[in-house]
């Protein structure tokens, strides 16, 4: 991996990271938690597209199919965060 694919994939995961926090919580997590709320969230993202959409093109630009993806994952795991902590 090249260091501009790093830099793009921890740009991706904050940027996801920060828009899930504030749609689920109202606020982010500060810079590392945003980074790795997204990333794990854009595996989760992926897998979800995966099978939801079986690879179907999106028709937009990959970085930002990868954002929307990366964010609604973000989004389920502090779902699944919350639901635990509630437990």
């Amino acid at each position: 991996m090249a260091i501009v694919d790093l830099i793009i994939l921890l740009a991706i995961g904050a940027a996801a990271g920060w828009l899930a926090g504030n749609l689920m919580s109202g606020g982010g997590f500060g810079l590392i938690g945003n980074i790795v709320v997204g990333i794990v969230g854009s595996f989760i993202g992926s897998f979800l597209g995966n099978v939801l959409l079986g690879g179907m093109n999106l028709n937009m630009p990959s970085w930002l199919s990868t954002l929307i993806l990366s964010t609604i994952g973000a989004v389920v795991l502090l779902f699944i965060v919350k639901l635990v902590k509630r437990a």
